[in-house]
């Protein structure tokens, strides 16, 4: 019977320990992932998940999060969430107790009550703070006039433009392979700051963001969700292992894809991964990024630098 290993995005690193505790107290894969996401979701230092993240256009903290198992592709997700930091939780309550995968906005906020969820104000003065950093052009955005909706549509493109904000989004990814060779992936955001309200990232849409299969393997990005999307990255990278390539090579094969996006606003994309073996590795469209590993056998989680692949001109 092999160690459990988890892997994850660096702003991971908070959750690794109490990851590996659960597998070397016997529990599952999914066990694991989803406590290890709680740890990250709860963090006020991070702006990119749960508590403290950013606020869209309208000031208001919208989470999204998905979870899979590799053995029977069971899958759960929840999208544009407020007033609960627990958006991972509420995803394995989808899974687990819905015949549904995905529940959005008002619904999943019901869904969190409906399940007992502790209402929270997800916001801090910190997270205000950045927030209000873009006070001068939010004012400009009316209320009511004609144009309200074209104006806010191209603060958006605006916003998602400047190279200052181009990486004001993040993600939390958790990968997970557990003594029984079984895989679970979960992935945790509070999306691009400043978003359109409303939308929706890769994190919460199996295949995109996340994807596994007990047979071949794990994936899970962060970085601009809608390149994801379209090119079903997650998915991708399994598919590719299933195909018969190395992890090294899914992981790249799956970065080249991104370069056939017609995209201006195209940005940083990462990727972590697990191969059927629980061997991790991670790329990155940015020079110097980083992922951590832990397995059963370490004291500590270790980061490691994730190969890059260029995919921008």
């Amino acid at each position: 019977m092999a160690n459990g290993i988890v892997v994850a995005s660096a702003n991971g690193s908070v959750g690794m320990e109490a990851a590996v505790d659960v597998l070397r107290s016997g529990g599952t894969a999914l066990d694991a992932v989803v406590a290890a996401l709680a740890l990250v979701e709860a963090n006020p230092e991070d702006h990119s998940v749960g508590y403290a993240g950013l606020p869209n256009m309208l000031g208001q903290v919208e989470l999204d999060a998905s979870l899979m198992e590799g053995k029977g592709l069971r899958a759960g997700s929840v999208a544009a969430l407020q007033d609960y930091q627990d958006a991972a939780q509420l995803a394995r309550s989808v899974m687990e107790g819905l015949p549904h995968v995905l529940i959005v906005g008002e619904g999943a906020r019901r869904l969190a009550a409906e399940t007992g969820l502790e209402q929270k104000d997800l916001t801090t003065t910190e997270s205000l703070e950045i927030w209000k950093s873009r006070a001068d052009e939010l004012s400009e955005i009316g209320s009511a006039d004609d144009g309200y909706y074209n104006h806010m549509r191209d603060l958006v493109k605006r916003m998602s433009s400047d190279p200052q904000l181009v990486d004001a989004h993040g993600t939390v990814n958790f990968l997970c392979r557990d003594r029984n060779g079984e895989f679970a992936s979960g992935v945790s955001t509070s999306g691009w700051a400043w978003k359109y309200p409303g939308r929706v990232g890769d994190s919460p849409i199996i295949g995109a963001g996340n994807y596994c299969d007990d047979r071949w393997g794990a994936a899970a990005c962060t970085g601009r969700g809608e390149m994801a999307q379209r090119c079903c990255t997650a998915h991708s990278v399994v598919t590719f292992m299933r195909f018969g390539m190395s992890l090294e090579e899914a992981l790249t094969q799956a970065m080249i894809d991104l370069k056939q996006l017609d995209d201006p606003f195209a940005s940083e994309m990462n990727i972590v991964g697990l191969d059927k073996d629980g061997n991790p590795g991670a790329v990155s469209s940015s020079p110097e990024k980083t992922y951590v590993v832990m397995d059963e056998s370490m004291s500590t989680w270790d980061e490691r630098e994730r190969t890059t692949v260029q995919i921008f001109a």
